[in-house]
């Protein structure tokens, strides 16, 4: 709401904390990038219709001549487990320590019992592609600007997750308190009874997971 800035989205099921976003399920229903119309499934055994892409401001964008684009599903979270393979220090507000904080805050549940229900995110805002030379993953600075939003439709109830990334647009540092940050603003409205009635709530995989037994 103040500057350019990406988030970090983990989705639960309100009722069900093992029944989570599946970013790479997602990833092979839909592409890489989200965008209108596309939808966030949850794992195994359940997969099914978590929220429905409604509305996307950055839609505009598409791909770009690098291959890049908004809102991916390919990159994973900033976490101080790699942070720490990689510089061999200690980073306590990347997104994965945030969003396991938030969820033990909220649950009640301690870090430990909580972090294992952070998952792979969707990267909102964030711009992402795969080099075409070498096939690595990249960032650059998100096009997001104040007044951008993404908008989804619940299909079912959810606890929602998210993180302001410490890179702020990803357009340079990453994983430290260089970068300048901005808020990022959930809002939730009420589609009216009439649009709770009507809405059917997407079943459970019908698989019987036998497995060939």
């Amino acid at each position: 709401v103040e500057g350019p800035q990406v988030g970090d989205l983990n989705l639960w099921n309100a009722h069900d904390l093992s029944e989570h976003f599946y970013s790479g399920k997602t990833r092979a229903l839909h592409g890489t990038h989200l965008s209108t119309g596309d939808r966030m499934w949850s794992r195994f055994p359940k997969l099914r219709p978590m929220a429905t892409n409604f509305d996307d401001t950055l839609d505009w964008y598409g791909f770009d001549e690098f291959g890049g684009s908004v809102h991916d599903v390919i990159g994973t979270r900033c976490d101080p487990y790699t942070g720490r393979l990689l510089s061999g220090s200690d980073y306590h507000y990347c997104c994965h320590s945030n969003l396991t904080r938030a969820l033990s805050e909220f649950t009640c549940l301690s870090l430990k019992e909580a972090e294992p229900l952070v998952h792979d995110v969707l990267n909102v805002f964030m711009c992402t592609g795969f080099l075409r030379d070498t096939g690595q993953y990249f960032m650059k600075a998100s096009p997001v600007r104040p007044g951008d939003y993404l908008e989804f439709y619940a299909e079912i109830d959810l606890l929602v997750g998210l993180s302001a990334c410490p890179g702020g647009d990803c357009s340079a540092e990453h994983s430290s308190d260089t970068a300048a940050c901005h808020p990022l603003v959930i809002e939730v409205y009420d589609p009216g009874g009439g649009a709770r009635r009507r809405h059917q709530i997407p079943q459970p995989s019908a698989y019987d997971r036998s497995h060939g037994t």
